[in-house]
């Protein structure tokens, strides 16, 4: 090495943290070195705020789950219970608007009062003034795949 170019090496150099005063010794060019912030209470290398707010994500990600969960059970429930039930909503039967307001205004609010206007057979319904054939064979198909047995004179 060339004589008198080199800095002064010091390998006791106290180091000292602003933040938490932890001190420890190394090498370098100073005799004394403050740092505002050290490994010992860095949140990076303690790995707190991370895991705090990761640990705040999971909970609440835990709690949407639980909560859609709750939601789609009950969904289920109601559902299971209306099966079959003459009580069911004509509404639930996603018949086109025309025709679910002709049922409407000819008084027909449930599936049950529905299926008794079928015992009269076809005819009986396609006399309801704005239900038509194509209304007809839409609600026999959906009411077959919600679990209702149509009467004999409709079938």
């Amino acid at each position: 090495m060339r004589a008198d170019i080199h800095p002064t090496y010091y390998p006791d150099a106290k180091v000292t943290c602003a933040s938490c005063g932890k001190s420890w010794t190394t090498g370098s060019t100073k005799k004394e070195l403050r740092v505002d912030i050290c490994s010992n209470c860095h949140p990076f290398f303690t790995g707190e705020a991370s895991r705090l707010l990761d640990i705040e994500g999971q909970v609440d990600r835990f709690y949407k789950k639980l909560s859609v969960r709750q939601t789609y059970v009950e969904q289920q429930k109601v559902k299971e219970e209306l099966k079959g039930s003459p009580d069911r909503l004509i509404e639930d039967l996603g018949l086109a608007v025309r025709a679910t307001e002709a049922l409407k205004t000819a008084g027909i609010t449930n599936v049950g009062q529905f299926l008794e206007k079928l015992n009269g057979g076809n005819e009986a319904v396609l006399a309801i003034p704005g239900f038509g054939q194509a209304s007809l064979t839409s609600a026999k198909k959906k009411l077959r795949s919600l679990g209702y047995e149509l009467p004999a004179a409709a079938a």
